[in-house]
Parts: structure tokens; sequence; C-alpha cells
């Protein structure tokens, strides 16, 4: 049973020009940039900044964006020379395939599935709850049965993936413009919240810039980073140790350059556009968090500061309500604009995977007139509506954290195998320092994800599992390296 059979990046590059599975090529550096920028900057400013300022690290949150973004830059650059050399969908999935085998290759596929589609999900529930506020303030409440913290079905986060999942079998430019204007909203509203808070700071309220640690029930048992129960050292939050697990938490507000790889194969030039797009957008939004969460805990005591909309509500606490409005709309765009790009690559990753034969080949027909898996497309917009209107935030966001961690991983061990495995292959981008860089990479995504909960790592093996017997049942039977499709025989 050879479960390590590779795809050649010569047969994954002829994959693409499939007439039925043929993808059409419309967007250029700037497309990939906006769309990067676009799901990056999201939930990690509008509401995660609170969260782990307040229960985890104090006003070093800014420290946990740096770690995170360092983490993140040297998976980037990984990630870059890959999309460089495959400019194919698929991202981890079609490179591990190339390097390390269709096994991997599914495990990875199925990790990036489990990433994006709970992402798409747990946005839309952050994003129906800045929806509802913004309603609430203009005299219009929703129905706490829909959208209040424990409703019985989310509605305002359904209605968002049904508009999101229709403009994306619409056309890749059209959900690139959407995209574009939404972008320059939110990223318009990020420096009004940097330039207006600056005024604002008081200088008291980065002391101590590093809180002491204190032991507390909330990483405790089964929500106790990996590492402290692996070392016995008892749970605390702040300190040197808090910077770290914050990090790994706000590790998810990071998420996204990856995907801007994902849409390599509808990219005019992706040799020189892809690693444009993903380093570009990675730095800008690095930059950003940083000054925002420096600003917002300048602004408001972090023991203060609100877990569900802290932008809004640091500057409701220094008088002035009228900027929360506006923040609440940039944080609307903002997080549609990374509901729509997760989406986007949940569909690319599985459109890969079907085409390989590993999932359902159906899926991957491109429709004859929007050029996109419309079908594939519906149907994870109909599985990620379930999600968004059933399943609670908090649940959901470090799961992700830890399937991106994993995907960074095999990448990074990926672009070392490629270098050794095909060396004669040409590469428009590559990442320097091979292989000091990606084992260095390695080692940090290892570290953040030793700093996730004990409970988040027992979801993930069972997710696996699952995968893995998925795999055994049906990928591996019906797999296209196994048994060519016989168009590809032609060629």
């Amino acid at each position: 049973m050879d479960i390590f059979r590779t795809k050649t990046v010569e047969q994954s590059i002829r994959d693409t020009e499939d007439p039925e599975h043929q993808l059409r090529k419309r967007l250029n550096a700037m497309d990939l940039t906006v769309f990067g920028i676009g799901v990056i900057i999201g939930t990690g400013i509008f509401v995660l900044t609170g969260q782990v300022a307040k229960e985890v690290a104090g006003p070093a949150v800014a420290l946990s964006f740096v770690v995170a973004g360092i983490v993140c830059g040297l998976a980037a650059l990984c990630y870059a020379e890959f999309a460089s050399t495959i400019p194919v969908a698929g991202s981890a999935y079609t490179f591990s395939f190339a390097t390390l085998g269709e096994f991997p290759a599914w495990v990875i596929g199925w990790d990036l599935l489990l990433e994006l589609a709970l992402a798409a999900a747990v946005v839309a529930v952050g994003w129906s709850g800045y929806f509802a506020s913004m309603l609430a303030s203009i005299g219009i409440p929703l129905p706490a049965s829909i959208a209040g913290d424990d409703p019985v079905v989310n509605v305002p986060a359904v209605l968002i993936i049904a508009i999101l999942t229709a403009i994306l079998i619409a056309g890749i430019k059209l959900s690139s413009r959407v995209n574009l204007v939404l972008v320059v909203t939110k990223v318009a509203v990020v420096l009004l919240v940097i330039i207006a808070g600056l005024f604002f700071i008081r200088a008291a309220n980065y002391t101590p810039f590093i809180p002491a640690p204190e032991a507390t029930p909330r990483v405790g048992g089964l929500n106790a980073p990996l590492i402290q129960v692996l070392f016995g050292i008892t749970p605390v939050a702040f300190g040197v140790i808090g910077i770290f697990s914050a990090a790994a938490i706000v590790f998810f507000a990071f998420i996204g350059f990856d995907i801007v790889a994902t849409a390599a194969e509808e990219t005019v030039h992706p040799q020189r556009d892809v690693p444009r797009g993903i380093l570009g957008s990675l730095a800008i939004c690095t930059f950003l968090y940083v000054a925002v969460s420096m600003v917002v805990v300048g602004m408001q005591k972090y023991s203060q500061l609100s877990t569900a909309a802290p932008l809004s509500d640091a500057f409701v606490s220094v008088g002035h309500p009228w900027l929360a409005t506006i923040i609440s709309v940039g944080a609307i765009a903002g997080l549609t604009t990374v509901v729509l790009v997760l989406l986007l690559g949940q569909t690319r990753v599985l459109f890969a995977m079907s085409r390989d034969g590993l999932m359902p080949r159906g899926l991957a027909q491109v429709h004859p007139r929007f050029g996109t898996p419309a079908r594939l497309t519906l149907i994870i917009g109909l599985v990620t509506m379930a999600l968004a209107g059933f399943v609670s935030f908090g649940e959901l966001a470090e799961l992700v954290n830890i399937g991106t961690l994993f995907a960074f991983v095999v990448v990074s061990i990926g672009v070392m195998v490629l270098r050794r495995t095909r060396p004669e292959l040409p590469r428009a981008f590559r990442a320097p320092f091979v292989p000091v860089l990606p084992i260095l990479s390695v080692l940090a995504c290892l570290y953040l994800m030793l700093n996730l909960p004990v409970e988040t790592w027992l979801r993930f093996l069972i997710w696996m599992v699952v995968g893995v017997a998925f795999y055994f049942l049906y990928g591996y039977r019906h797999s296209r390296t196994a048994v060519p499709h016989p168009k590809a025989t032609r060629r």
C-alpha cells in the first residue's frame, strides 16, 4: 500500500489546464494583497485584542502580536517559495502532495477543512455580534433568540454567509472588487482608531506592562496549555508565560496569508505576484495589530477592557460614543471580508482535493459561465451556515489555531524536502537561509501549539482520526495518483 506516492509538480500544473476543472486567471498582486489584508484584519483587532489583554497578557498583548507575527513571517517565506514554484489551488495540501506524499497531503487537506470552515463560522458569529450592536444603537434591537449571546439560531451569521456564498459563486473578480471596497473601509477605521486613540492614552494604563503571573481557574484542568501540563508548571495567566499563551491565541488573528496561496491558480502572474501578496499583506497587518493593541490598552486599563467589542467600548469609556459607532461599521466591514476570503480558501482547498480524486470528483466541476466551482461553493456555504447558526465562538477559535499551526509545520518541512528532491525546479522566489529558516519556523509553530489548551489538542486528534478513517475508506481507493484520469493520459 503506497500511501506516500507523490504527485509531480509538472502533473499538478497540467491538471490546471483541464477545461472541465480550469479556474479563470483574473487576479494580480494588488488583488492578492487586498485579499490577504481582507482576511487577516478582522477578529484579531475587533475582538481578540480586549479578550487576551484582559485575561492572559495585560498591556504586553502587543508583544504577543509581535511573537505571532514573527512565527507567521517565518512560515510566510516558506509559503511564498512554494506558491511561486507550484502555482496551483490547494495551498499547503498541494505543496504536501508534491513533497511528502498522498497521505500527508490528505492529512493536511483534512486539517485545512477544519481550519477554514470553523474559522469562517467563528468570524461570522463575531460579525453577528457587531451587527446586532449597531442595530441596537440606532433603535432596532434584534431578539435575543436570533442574535444574542446565546441565540437559538444565529440568524445574522447565517444570512451573511449566504450572501457571500452567492458572491463567490458569481466569480473571483466580483469577489475581489467587493473585498476591495470593504478592505478600504476597515483599514480607514483602523487608522482612525490609532490616530484618535493617541489623544486618550494614559501612561498609567501601561503599568505594569507585564502583570505578575497569577494562578487562574481559566487555565486549569483541560483548559491549561499543554506545555504547562507536560512540565508540571502551575497554570497561570500573565507574566512572560502569559505573553506566549496569548500569542498562541491571537495567532488566530493572522490566519489569512496562507489563503493567498490558494488563489495562485487564479493569478495572471503567480510566480511574481503571489509572494508579493503573501508577504505584503502580512507586514501591513502586523504593524496595524501592534499599533492598535498599544492604543487600546493605553486608553483603558487592561482589567476593564471589554471582551466583546473592546475598541468600541474603549472610546465609550473616554466619552466618545460616536467613534464607537464608526468602529462598529468598520468591524462589520472587516469581519465581512474575513468570512469572504475564508470561504474562498475553503472552496479552493476542497476543489484541489476533489480534482485529485481524494474527494468526489464531481465537486471539482467548474461552472461554464462563472468559472468558479459553484456546486462546491454552495455545499461549503450551507455547511458553514449550519456551524455559524448553532455553534458558539469560544469553543472554536483555538481549534482553528492548532489546525493552522499544523499546516505551517508541514509546509516548512516541505520546503526543505523539495529543495533536496527537486533542486532543478525554477523558483521565482526562494526563501532565505534554508534549511535554518524552515527549521526555526517548525520549532516556533510547535512551541505555540504547545501553548494551546489540552482540550484543543484532544479535539484536534479526534478530528484527525476521523480524517484518517475517511482516507482509507474513500480517498485511497479513488485517488487519481493510483488510477489516472483518462484526460491526464492524453496530454
